[in-house]
């Protein structure tokens, strides 16, 4: 077998970013997204999309023009090369946000695998399962590229096609009354909402990440990133509207992380209570298949550059950053077995969003480089900068403890990557 045999090809970059997509996505921040913008919770999803396309179109030209494992860390460098801190702390805010996310899917694993079980209130039997699922992709990350490319394929067509025909179904009993009026919670909910949900997106960003182990990517990268948003956003617009006509806004909100669940019980019964739990433990699995695997190359290539510790260069026999995979997982696990979907919800969000402007901030110094027009990288600019903006407001006036989670954490990594170049310079001065 070749070594471009073992390389990824378009399929599996549409899996990956897919798979990265749809994990707690849908299943757990429906019931966020209707709670504030309600019956225009749907437009919210489609509003996620296109800055999820905007901020998407600078990290493809990046990913063109520097061919490293490295993405958002990478382009900050590249960009700021006299500022090394800015890097640093990009790369770390994106691990932390990678972390988060992990814990996310875990625990919507966990949450949907009790229910399925019948004890869904069991807390012990939820935080076994997100371990579990954690310690099993853990396995398969260290096995190497082919095999997580080849349970990426399975898992993420396997939810599409449950998903697709609980859309189907779902959209032939929608009800037009619990659509309407669109705009019931004013139209600046839409992009409040669009904000904390921007989390079921970060995942196209992961494909950049896996460019050294892919096939031709300057045909494959932008269609990889962009068929994975539209399809994901696609699926996501569907089953908001499926479950908002459905259910109604009451009861969706009442159902918290089992939304979509919820909402399949008045189309398909038990079955589809089934169906969606089964699809959540689908779609949960790939993500965090795709996010391990993207983000412990991008922390190898942080290491390599020396943006964190040396020892993260590791490679197994199989030339996987093991010691990567296995601090990202410890660290999710952590996470998820301390609660909180909400908090988590809104910190990956808003550090998906304050990286992606950092980015297509990257990427305006550096457009003649990657041959990008500076009209849609405003544009992005733009989109993301009022999201961030409207999501602040609404933690400070409706989640302030939420709001200053989110600073501690922010303080933290900033300290912790400032203490660490700090401490490096110290060694390579003397």
């Amino acid at each position: 077998m070749s070594n471009q045999d073992n390389k990824l090809g378009l399929k599996e970059l549409i899996a990956m970013g897919v798979g990265g997509m749809i994990g707690g996505g849908i299943f757990s921040v429906l019931g966020l997204a209707v709670g504030i913008a309600g019956h225009a919770a749907p437009l919210a999803f489609a509003l996620g999309s296109l800055i999820a396309l905007a901020g998407g179109y600078s990290y493809i030209k990046l990913a063109l023009t520097f061919r490293d494992d490295g993405a958002s860390y990478t382009y900050l460098a590249r960009a700021f090369p006299k500022v090394p801190f800015i890097s640093t702390l990009g790369g770390w805010t994106v691990i932390i946000g990678y972390v988060g996310t992990l814990a996310l899917y875990a625990f919507t694993f966990g949450a949907y695998g009790a229910d399925l079980m019948g004890m869904g209130h069991n807390q012990l039997a939820r935080m076994a399962l997100s371990g579990l699922v954690l310690v099993f992709f853990l396995i398969i990350n260290l096995q190497g590229t082919g095999d997580a490319g080849l349970v990426e394929d399975m898992v993420v067509y396997a939810k599409i096609a449950l998903l697709g025909f609980f859309a189907i179904a779902g959209a032939l009993t929608v009800k037009s009354t619990n659509l309407t009026p669109v705009f019931d919670h004013g139209p600046a909910s839409v992009f409040i909402a669009g904000a904390l949900v921007f989390v079921a997106f970060e995942g196209f960003q992961l494909i950049t990440n896996e460019i050294s182990e892919m096939r031709d990517p300057d045909r494959n990268v932008p269609r990889g990133i962009y068929a994975s948003i539209i399809i994901t956003s696609l699926i996501y617009i569907t089953l908001a509207i499926v479950g908002v006509g459905n259910l109604g806004e009451t009861q969706l909100i009442a159902a918290k992380e089992y939304a979509l669940a919820a909402a399949a019980r008045p189309v398909l019964g038990e079955t589809g209570v089934v169906l969606v739990g089964v699809a959540a433990l689908l779609a949960t699995s790939s993500a965090i298949n795709a996010t391990t695997f993207g983000a412990s190359r991008m922390i190898a290539q942080m290491a390599k550059e020396q943006r964190m510790p040396v020892f993260f260069t590791h490679q197994n026999q199989r030339h996987v950053p093991n010691y990567a995979v296995i601090a990202l997982i410890i660290l999710a696990g952590i996470f998820t077995l301390s609660g909180g979907l909400e908090v988590i919800a809104a910190f990956s969000s808003m550090t998906f969003l304050l990286v992606s402007i950092g980015v297509s901030a990257a990427n305006w110094k550096l457009h003649k480089k990657s041959q990008s027009r500076l009209f849609l990288i405003l544009l992005g600019i733009t989109l993301m900068g009022m999201t961030v903006i409207l999501l602040v407001y609404h933690l400070w006036t409706q989640s302030r403890d939420t709001l200053m989670i989110i600073l501690a954490i922010y303080a933290l990594v900033g300290s912790a990557a400032g203490l660490y170049i700090f401490i490096r310079g110290k060694r390579h001065g003397s």
